[in-house]
């Protein structure tokens, strides 16, 4: 089936898909601006980014007991609502509290909503056409992140424009999956393999996901706030947070090739140093040009965000076929915990060496995980090329159903590779 086949027969999906980040991206960043501008402080404004990723983390696990109950479509509605309500609070109540308890519901709404898209996606999906799903799907999800940073242009963050622009995406996006005729799908959340007993499988896996939160986390959430404190206007803001996601998605695909074809440990461990190495070079770039700071914070997406989906790829290496289902939720809780942290770390730094403690933050967290991997590769021989599951792109932020459905992806992929001999 051809890619602009698989588009049409979703095209609801992603149209809300597309939507929906542009809203949630636009969001982000706009309450980091905000937050420099109300004078919140470095650490009660990473507090605040921090309340996102543990309603994400809650909600990743709470919202897939509602969806057997009353379906997709009303979980999905009632979310939405929610999740667009939650914007226009954060502009009548401007208040640190206030805004980390919105920030907690809006990361519930948004972990529901994504569960219900990738149960979707998942549905729809063939052993034949799931991967190139995934892979629309991480283009229109990272796309429309890059793109909503554009949107910080039209109006002064000052004002209550962009907060009723984000709500107002986020309520729309609601409309075409609505008035979709697409069967909802069935939902069985996935059997539970806990952190402890994948430690033991695959422990670089788990440390991976572990800290590429931190490092995601960190950036995403306090990034906004480090360009403004190094006097970046508002539209050098959205130019900083957008290359960061344009470098991701221009070089998930052949970094992902790499890995199938060397030592997925050793493709972790260059990556990963060389991410920790573009954000420190990201110190004295921001010192000569912004043109130059641009350029390196491109090359830092590119290296830092494909790692989540090495660290998947290299952990589903060693699972079993009956326990790689049972793993993504534990996976996603891990990265979840990561991100939860990531904000708190940058911020707690900021506020020791100044608005360069983000990216030292991020580079410490990439820098961990390559040392993890040097070690391991002391504890444990390579595994053979033949026997590596194939490397399929998953987006950073995600939920279980979307990691569930990449290494069923891998499983498939390499099931056919084998008959094929």
């Amino acid at each position: 089936m051809s890619v602009y086949a698989l588009i049409g027969g979703a095209w609801a999906l992603f149209l809300g898909i597309a939507l929906m980040m542009l809203g949630n991206g636009l969001q982000g960043t706009l309450l980091g601006l905000r937050a420099t501008i109300e004078h919140f402080g470095t650490s009660t404004t990473g507090v605040v980014m921090a309340g996102y990723y543990l309603g994400f983390l809650g909600g990743s696990t709470l919202v897939p007991r509602f969806l057997a109950r009353v379906g997709h479509i009303r979980v999905y509605a009632a979310l939405a609502s929610l999740a667009s309500a939650a914007v226009l609070l954060h502009a009548v109540f401007v208040d640190p509290i206030a805004w980390f308890l919105f920030r907690i519901v809006t990361g519930i709404s948004y972990a529901g909503l994504y569960v219900v898209v990738e149960s979707w996606i998942n549905d729809r999906a063939t052993n034949r056409t799931r991967g190139t799903l995934l892979s629309i799907y991480m283009v229109i999800s990272i796309g429309g992140m890059a793109a909503s940073q554009l949107l910080l242009n039209v109006a002064d963050p000052r004002g209550y424009d962009l907060f009723i622009l984000s709500s107002v995406l986020v309520s729309v996006a609601l409309v075409p999956i609505a008035l979709s005729a697409t069967r909802a799908p069935d939902f069985e959340a996935p059997e539970r393999l806990g952190p402890h007993a994948i430690y033991k499988i695959s422990p670089l896996g788990v440390m991976g996901c572990l800290l590429t939160g931190v490092a995601y986390g960190g950036f995403f959430g306090m990034g906004a706030v480090y360009a403004s404190a190094i006097g970046m206007s508002v539209a050098q803001v959205s130019y900083f947070m957008a290359m960061m996601l344009i470098g991701a998605t221009l070089l998930q695909w052949p970094i992902g090739a790499l890995s199938d074809r060397f030592d997925r440990r050793r493709v972790i461990t260059v990556v990963t140093f060389a991410a920790a190495g573009f954000a420190l070079l990201a110190i004295p770039a921001s010192r000569f040009s912004n043109t130059a700071l641009l350029m390196v914070i491109f090359l830092l997406g590119g290296t830092s965000m494909p790692l989540y989906s090495l660290t998947l790829a290299h952990t589903n290496d060693f699972l079993k076929p009956h326990q790689m289902v049972a793993a993504s939720s534990s996976l996603v809780m891990v990265q979840g915990i990561g991100l939860s942290f990531g904000p708190l770390i940058a911020a707690g730094l900021m506020d020791l060496i100044g608005p360069s403690g983000m990216l030292v933050g991020v580079a410490g967290g990439h820098a961990a995980i390559g040392l993890f991997a040097l070690y391991r590769m002391t504890q444990r021989a390579a595994r053979p090329l033949d026997e590596q599951r194939s490397y399929t792109v998953t987006p950073p932020r995600t939920t279980p159903v979307a990691v569930a459905a990449a290494l069923r992806d891998n499983r498939d992929r390499d099931l056919a590779r084998l008959s094929s001999r």
